[in-house]
């Protein structure tokens, strides 16, 4: 049931998710995936979470985990956060603040210390999902937000419709044929045309502007 729920706020707040209910599996998804990040349960079946942590940093993954666990016990934080992880989590908490963290840990990962991104020209609001140019702000839908976010992590970088794709969907959700391509028009007509270029036969990008 908490799974469930986490899910469901994860992908309201305009994340794409991948959920595995064991350790085997998250072994595998560590293996073979490329997130921005993990919520990390230690209970789990097969391998628990501490594994999975080991497993993870033994391959040299920089990738920001956060411990979501009921194990109150400071042994237990202290051996989740000198084994690896970011942030530690007590259950039962709310949602809000475990979005706050993931915030905060993200953007340590990605050296974007602010928490409003910026690339000179359009202004991104991970907290409200708002972005604004020439000083007029706009409300973003959950997936405008996270195909804009993934061009303000890199800008000047041409990202692929691929990597645009993993952005906006979670293993179990079907892939809508021309949705990047949708989504970039949606906020053309929000931010500008020119606020998303197209690199002809290789992807899209937001430029660098100082």
């Amino acid at each position: 049931m908490i799974g469930e729920a986490i899910e469901r706020s994860l992908k309201d707040a305009a994340y794409a998710v991948d959920w595995v209910r064991d350790g085997a599996m998250a072994l595998a998804a560590v293996d073979t995936q490329g997130y921005d990040l993990i919520l990390l349960d230690l209970g789990l079946p097969r391998h628990d979470g501490h594994t999975v942590l080991a497993h993870a940093r033994s391959k040299n993954s920089g990738v920001p985990v956060i411990i979501v666990s009921a194990r109150e016990a400071l042994d237990e934080r202290l051996r989740g956060l000198d084994g690896g992880a970011d942030d530690y989590v007590l259950k039962p908490f709310e949602m809000s603040e475990l979005l706050a963290r993931m915030r905060a840990v993200i953007r340590r990962r990605t050296g974007v210390p602010h928490p409003v991104m910026s690339n000179g020209v359009i202004s991104l609001d991970p907290a409200t999902r708002e972005a604004t140019v020439d000083g007029e702000s706009h409300t973003l839908t959950a997936r405008e937000f996270a195909l804009l976010q993934a061009f303000m992590f890199r800008p000047g970088a041409i990202l692929s419709r691929r990597e645009l794709e993993d952005r906006i969907y979670g293993w179990n959700e079907e892939v809508e044929s021309n949705a990047v391509e949708f989504l970039i028009h949606t906020l053309r007509k929000k931010l500008g045309a020119t606020a998303i270029r197209n690199v002809r036969g290789v992807g899209w990008m937001v430029a660098r502007r100082n």
